[in-house]
């Protein structure tokens, strides 16, 4: 289990979480990301909660074996999920991706969020 202190900075979304790395599924060239884990546990360590940035862009993403709720802390992302609208997301937006969920981000500017998942 890895934690970070869920205090002062980490609340308004201003932690450093450290160097960011190429975006496995960015069809956008160069788009980064970076992420950090504040907590996890549960039965048979099925949550994890956390921050998690990227730099604009656009990527493809899947949640296969979990669902993930976060909250938007800062950017703005455009949503699109096969037969539905595309959806735009910000500052204190809730997004549930249940498992199963595919789309497509497309990352109009820096953004940071904070999820939490659970596996199925």
């Amino acid at each position: 289990m890895t934690t970070i202190p869920t205090h002062g900075a980490h609340q308004t979304g201003a932690a450093d979480l450290g160097e960011h790395a190429a975006k496995p599924t960015a069809t956008t060239p160069g788009m980064t990301e970076v992420g950090v884990s504040i907590w996890s546990g549960g039965s048979s360590d099925r949550i994890d909660t956390g921050l998690w940035e990227c730099t604009p862009g656009t990527f493809t993403a899947e949640r296969n074996g979990y669902t993930e709720i976060c909250t938007i802390l800062s950017g703005r992302v455009t949503l699109e999920v096969a037969g539905a609208e595309p959806e735009e997301f910000g500052p204190g937006d809730v997004m549930v991706m249940p498992s199963g969920w595919a789309g497509t981000w497309h990352v109009h500017e820096p953004l940071r969020k904070h999820y939490t998942t659970i596996q199925d």
